[in-house]
């Protein structure tokens, strides 16, 4: 049977961009050290104004920004570059990388405010909460969000001393202070207490192997009521661990970055919860930004 069109040929294309792959990470790097995403949302939508705001050469303000348009950050329509939908939202409130937590927490706050508002809403589902933990808080928007969704609620933060004062003033400035309490110290030795009805675990256990995660997950089961649910929200790899791309490539960046964390899958993530006796858990429907919601019942 004959077929139609034409066979593509096989070209060095993947493995050229593969190679140059790094110029996408100093593109951001440079984009976000001159503030070309703040210039071009402050109204400087030309290479010579953008330069000319982010003191850099027109040259490299218009090599920088075609690069940036080609990858999806911003659009161009003649010369005139803006920016695109998910920059618009979300690049303004990124920070320059930096090892120091409390400057991580505060970075991340405003990219997780949406995922976290949908966490809280799939989970609100779920029954009302009145008692909550929020490990590894860091921001805080996670616990917070939990709050305005739980008005009875009460949030009980876990995280070191110096990153809840982010979590804490972020408490205080979305009305939720007097709702709000701390428990400074590492997650794996502080005493969490008794008796919550919901449990938020986000972005944490892919820092560890599984016998780890089982072992804290024991931790967090002891914490619940019977009943309580533990949220887990993680990037989420489907089985064959290579879909959806940035899911499976963050094992990656736990390989360069951890002595044994993963990426899990959600039968990952399952065989971890109830290794720790939970007796049930589910993969939520809702995407939570990059994360996927896994709830473990008690």
């Amino acid at each position: 049977m004959a077929t139609t069109g034409t066979r593509q040929q096989p070209t060095p294309e993947r493995f050229f961009n593969s190679i140059n792959a790094y110029e996408q990470t100093e593109a951001m790097k440079a984009a976000l050290e001159l503030e070309i995403f703040t210039a071009i949302a402050e109204g400087n939508t030309t290479a010579a104004t953008i330069a000319k705001r982010c003191g850099a050469a027109e040259r490299g303000a218009r090599t920088l920004c075609d690069f940036l348009t080609i990858h999806g950050f911003l659009t161009k329509e003649g010369a005139q570059y803006a920016l695109a939908a998910h920059s618009a939202l979300f690049a303004g409130t990124l920070e320059r990388e930096n090892p120091d937590w409390v400057k991580f927490a505060q970075a991340m706050m405003p990219l997780m405010h949406m995922p976290a508002e949908t966490m809280a809403a799939e989970l609100r589902k779920g029954g009302e909460a009145h008692k909550v933990l929020d490990i590894a808080a860091g921001h805080g928007i996670f616990g917070i969000s939990a709050a305005k969704q739980n008005p009875a609620a009460h949030i009980y933060a876990a995280d070191w001393k110096n990153v809840l004062e982010v979590a804490s003033k972020n408490a205080r400035a979305m009305g939720v202070a007097d709702r709000y309490h701390l428990l400074p110290g590492s997650a794996f030795e502080t005493d969490f207490g008794r008796g919550y009805d919901l449990a938020l675990i986000t972005n944490f256990l892919h820092h560890f192997d599984p016998p780890t995660c089982i072992t804290f997950m024991r931790k967090v089961y002891a914490a619940l009521k019977p009943g309580g649910r533990a949220a887990i929200a993680e990037l989420v790899p489907n089985p064959d661990r290579v879909t959806p791309p940035t899911a499976a490539a963050f094992s990656m960046m736990m390989l360069a970055t951890t002595p044994a964390g993963d990426a899990y899958t959600f039968a990952d993530l399952e065989a971890i919860s109830k290794g720790a006796g939970f007796a049930r858990v589910e993969l939520a429907p809702p995407e939570i930004g990059l994360d996927r919601l896994v709830i473990a019942y008690r």
